[in-house]
């Protein structure tokens, strides 16, 4: 049998989509999402209005109420991975403040994911965040 130029191409082409990684089932699909926190470590926002968490294609940004931060991230199965972590630096005191640095410790501190639908929650670190769905 002849195998021509462009049957080979094909059959390449077909070959290496299957050896593509595909995202895990337990992944929740996390980019182009913008998400309110509801709860930092039991508590709510000390300012709610401003206390928000978004996923870019490989980029994040965070913000509780004083500072904000970003960095890379993905996914490893359920784990978020970011960083480094960039921040800005204005000065923060009380609730705002550990909120902040809860917040903080919590996405360098590779939290477990867990999403059902409009709802979000990162455990890890001694912090746990709840989040839903911007817009919703």
């Amino acid at each position: 049998m002849k195998i021509t130029p462009t049957l080979f191409l094909a059959a390449m082409a077909l070959s290496t989509g299957a050896c593509a990684t595909m995202p895990s089932a337990s992944s929740p699909a996390l980019a182009g999402t913008e998400w309110r926190f509801t709860a930092i470590d039991g508590a709510a926002p000390a300012v709610p209005d401003r206390a928000e968490l978004r996923f870019e294609a490989d980029r994040m940004g965070a913000n509780v109420g004083c500072n904000g931060m970003g960095g890379d991230w993905r996914l490893d199965g359920s784990t978020l991975i970011t960083g480094p972590l960039i921040s800005t630096q204005m000065y923060c005191e009380g609730p705002v403040w550990d909120q902040e640095r809860a917040v903080s410790a919590l996405l360098a501190g590779k939290p477990e994911v867990q999403r059902a639908g409009d709802r979000l929650v990162l455990t890890g670190a001694g912090h746990r965040a709840e989040l839903v769905l911007a817009g919703e």
